[in-house]
């Protein structure tokens, strides 16, 4: 997966174009009240797309350009996002067992980063994020990231409950950490097809997300205190389930 030159995208022509050839894109910036054919043009294809639309003052917009926005600036995205079913099918088709983490509510990049690091460094294949609430794969995150993010599959979805349907669909359990649960890390089969969601350290993953779960685990800690940064728990379990399929256990 190649990384993109980070950009701006400037002007309804450029964007309209940039949607049509499937530049990979971020998110999009759109003046409040805009309106008109070429503006219904871009809302059409950013939904067919995943890509978030942000609604925001023209202060906003002046703020990052003196050119002429005409009320729509995107951010062109750093890697090339990928449909989860194309991943599970790539996987599979590989020989290999689906190992990924889905991000529910993480929002500093650096975490991001490190997540995408330990991944690939564990063997998993891919990142699932949904298309807001969860932090840019900007210039940051790919530097914490040491350059994982080019080596790993990125899968942008518009509901993470309805990913967790498409994991299900394809066999692939969905693993997801709770401070009370009564399974350890290691209890859990992580030779098999499986996912693991993480979610922001404050709220934890959504209860909505998590009831679509199949098993919920905790991570032993030799004192009592709050819990793991988000990006060292995630490490701690991918390199559990790499034990676990390298036999080690």
């Amino acid at each position: 997966m190649a990384i993109k030159q980070s950009a701006l995208i400037i002007g309804r022509q450029p964007l309209a174009e940039a949607l049509e050839t499937g530049r990979p894109i971020d998110k999009i910036l759109m003046q409040k009240n805009i309106s008109g054919d070429a503006i219904a043009g871009i809302r059409q294809l950013a939904r067919e797309k995943n890509i978030p639309i942000q609604m925001v003052p023209q202060e906003k917009l002046h703020s990052l350009t003196r050119a002429n926005h005409q009320g729509v600036i995107a951010f062109a995205a750093l890697v090339q996002y990928m449909d989860l079913q194309q991943v599970i099918d790539h996987v599979v088709s590989n020989g290999d067992i689906p190992l990924f983490v889905m991000l529910d509510g993480v929002t500093d990049v650096r975490n991001i980063g490190a997540i995408a690091r330990s991944a690939h460094c564990c063997g998993a294949q891919a990142l699932v994020i949904p298309d807001k609430g969860v932090g840019a794969l900007n210039e940051e995150a790919m530097k914490s990231s040491a350059g994982a993010l080019e080596h790993i599959h990125v899968c942008r979805v518009n509901s993470l409950l309805k990913a967790v349907d498409t994991l299900h669909l394809n066999g692939i359990q969905v693993f997801t950490s709770e401070m009370r649960a009564d399974k350890k890390v290691y209890e859990l089969q992580l030779k098999d097809p499986c996912c693991i969601i993480m979610g922001d350290e404050g709220k934890g993953v959504q209860p909505y997300l998590a009831k679509a779960a199949d098993a919920f685990f905790t991570i032993p800690m030799a004192n009592k205190f709050d819990s793991f940064n988000v990006s060292v728990a995630t490490g701690i379990v991918l390199y559990e389930a790499m034990k676990h399929r390298l036999g080690k256990v």
